[in-house]
């Protein structure tokens, strides 16, 4: 990022001079090595400014399609990010039907349910890869399957799975696919939505900002080439060192486990289908934002998305998983990365013990 900032800071759209030549193939690769995380090439690599853009633009990018093909269904899940969850909204108040499909308790969404709920005229399905709250891996690569054989235009929000889950979503029935940058260790304020051709045709977007021709016309404005620079290279290295970040995470999470498994917690979410650096759990009787407040010397945790935290309500995931709004209330969410300081587990744990 530092050297297309300090270095070489030319404009990627000017193409009489050497300056943007040259960050013009720094852009290029970075689009070679983003797509490459999913098996995409380069010209089907949309920047933004990170998964909630790319969400809208893949919801809200298909509504004049939807309109002009008489497809006005669309199917999504009540655990989405609020970054689907609204967009959807949106459709919903402009006389769009939406089927809104439940969690089961352990937080999956149901293939069969998806299956049932198809119909032909349905504009698009959007289920997102890993769930923000839970962790919980949903069943990507099985609906793709089962969308196989029908046009619908599949979308996933794969903020929290993209560089980490790598076969999920390499799947080419995938057509559109949100990412956030940062939570690769990029830089905030980049991302990208991978549009997957069909053949020779594109996924039929129209773009929500106007003003130039950038990003194939579907994304205007200048482009931040230190951001899109530093999200190729910590695309790259995220493939490179996927092994040893998921084995750092994976021993972090024994270490967690072991220490807080005998305060007998409530887990929200499967283990076996659930990203190795999450954690959502409750202690019963415990109230999640007492637990926050008495726990921050030791570590910090949320009970829910960083983006609703703010406007705290019960949790609309453990909700949809089956919970009532008092449990939802107490569930936390503990998360790390391969980078993540080591944390006194035990410690923690007796801590929690104590306010029993």
């Amino acid at each position: 990022m530092r050297h297309y900032m300090e270095v070489e800071f030319g404009n990627e759209g000017s193409r009489t001079h050497e300056y943007g030549s040259r960050v013009k193939q720094a852009v290029q690769r970075a689009r070679d090595l983003v797509g490459g995380v999913v098996h995409a090439n380069r010209d089907e690599v949309i920047f933004t400014s990170g998964a909630t853009e790319s969400n809208n633009l893949a919801i809200l990018g298909l509504r004049a399609h939807g309109v002009a093909s008489g497809k006005r269904h669309v199917i999504s899940t009540r655990i989405e990010h609020k970054a689907v969850l609204e967009p959807v909204e949106v459709l919903e108040k402009e006389g769009f039907e939406v089927t809104w499909l439940d969690a089961d308790a352990d937080g999956q969404v149901s293939v069969e349910a998806l299956t049932s709920s198809l119909r032909p005229d349905t504009l698009l399905v959007s289920v997102m890869a890993a769930n923000n709250e839970t962790g919980v891996i949903q069943p990507i690569q099985e609906m793709a399957e089962v969308l196989k054989g029908h046009p619908v235009y599949f979308h996933t929000d794969s903020a929290q799975a993209f560089g980490k889950e790598l076969d999920l979503l390499r799947n080419p029935r995938i057509d559109l696919i949100s990412c956030s940058g940062h939570k690769l260790y990029a830089p905030k304020g980049i991302g990208a939505l991978i549009v997957r051709k069909r053949g020779y045709h594109r996924v039929p977007l129209t773009p929500l900002l106007f003003g130039g021709g950038q990003e194939r016309g579907l994304r205007p404005g200048t482009l931040p080439v230190p951001l899109i620079a530093a999200f190729g290279k910590a695309c790259e290295l995220a493939i490179r060192d996927h092994v040893a970040r998921r084995r750092r995470c994976l021993e972090i999470r024994a270490s967690a486990k072991m220490a807080l498994d005998p305060l007998q917690p409530r887990y929200h979410g499967c283990e076996e289908s659930t990203l190795p650096h999450v954690l959502n759990l409750a202690f019963p009787g415990l109230d999640s934002e007492a637990l926050i407040v008495a726990l921050k010397d030791l570590v910090a945790i949320s009970n829910g998305s960083a983006c609703t935290s703010s406007d705290y309500t019960p949790s609309h995931v453990i909700q949809a998983m089956g919970f009532d709004p008092d449990q939802a209330n107490e569930a936390i969410r503990i998360s790390w990365c391969h980078l993540s300081p080591a944390v006194d587990w035990v410690g923690l744990a007796s801590r929690i013990q104590s306010l029993r």
